[in-house]
């Protein structure tokens, strides 16, 4: 890998999605790191981090789902997981770096060709989005089968008000770069998609914004599905909502959330990191 990533341009700059300017600023800012090698080896170990976190939240289903970090340095290659190893065996060491044809540049275990064509396009049309993730939960998944948005019901579903795209196009397994453009397409510059008949997607400037982001969508997706079975929903007004998506709706939040879940995994799992 030294032959290939070693240069140190200049230290890596954070990336901004889904800026407001007139959003006041919750959290503390997040820090950039140092250098390029320090961006690196940051995003591969959050990487691997949401796969095991993914794992305890179910979101493992045979060989479906993937998440991805474009590389600080080489921003037209990016990290993905490798076909076949379960989520919750993920470690740095896995992890495959692919370029824009889907050649493995660091790896030697076979990948997952819908994570290519999906992935590819979104980082190719994109470029202030730094991870994508998708999987086939079953939430997302059995919310995908309406064909439709979700509406704002809650504080929590408020970051995701007028912030998720709907593909309502789906024609079988993903293996075709065309469709992967045409998700790329609709999801534009939002957090999330709902991909109909499919699952969700969502996408984010940080690793930890866009593998939080995903837990929260399908939460919020299981969380319509209960309350559309209960009886009928109220949702938030639309003035409401946009203004609780201005407080809550920006990656900072995002990426304490997955940090606060991140921390307890490392202590009981410390061989993510090898």
């Amino acid at each position: 890998m030294s032959a290939v990533l070693s240069i140190d341009r200049h230290a890596a700059q954070p990336l901004k999605l889904h800026a407001n300017p007139q959003q006041k600023h919750w959290f503390d800012p997040i820090p950039p790191r140092p250098t390029v090698q320090a961006e690196r080896r940051h995003r591969q170990e959050r990487l691997a981090g949401a796969f095991r976190l993914f794992a305890r939240f179910g979101f493992a289903q045979g060989l479906a789902g993937h998440i991805t970090a474009r590389d600080p340095e080489l921003t037209d290659h990016f990290w993905v997981n490798p076909l076949g190893v379960h989520f919750s065996r993920i470690k740095v060491s896995d992890l495959l770096l692919v370029n824009s044809k889907g050649e493995t540049v660091v790896g030697d275990r076979p990948l997952n060709k819908a994570a290519f064509a999906i992935h590819a396009a979104i980082h190719e049309h994109n470029p202030n989005i730094v991870a994508a993730a998708h999987t086939h939960s079953t939430y997302g998944k059995a919310w995908s089968t309406l064909g439709r948005k979700l509406d704002t019901l809650t504080q929590d579903a408020c970051v995701f008000h007028d912030d998720v795209a709907l593909f309502d196009d789906f024609t079988g397994m993903v293996v075709d770069t065309s469709e992967g453009d045409r998700i790329a397409r609709a999801l534009g510059d939002k957090k999330g998609a709902i991909l109909k008949n499919h699952g969700i997607l969502t996408a984010g400037p940080t690793v930890e914004a866009a593998a939080w982001w995903y837990i929260a969508l399908d939460n919020a997706c299981h969380t319509q599905l209960l309350a559309e079975a209960a009886g009928t929903p109220q949702p938030i007004d639309e003035a409401t909502a946009r203004h609780t998506h201005g407080q809550i709706g920006g990656p900072e939040g995002a990426i304490h959330s997955f940090d606060s879940l991140y921390e307890g995994l490392v202590e009981a799992e410390p061989e993510l990191l090898l």
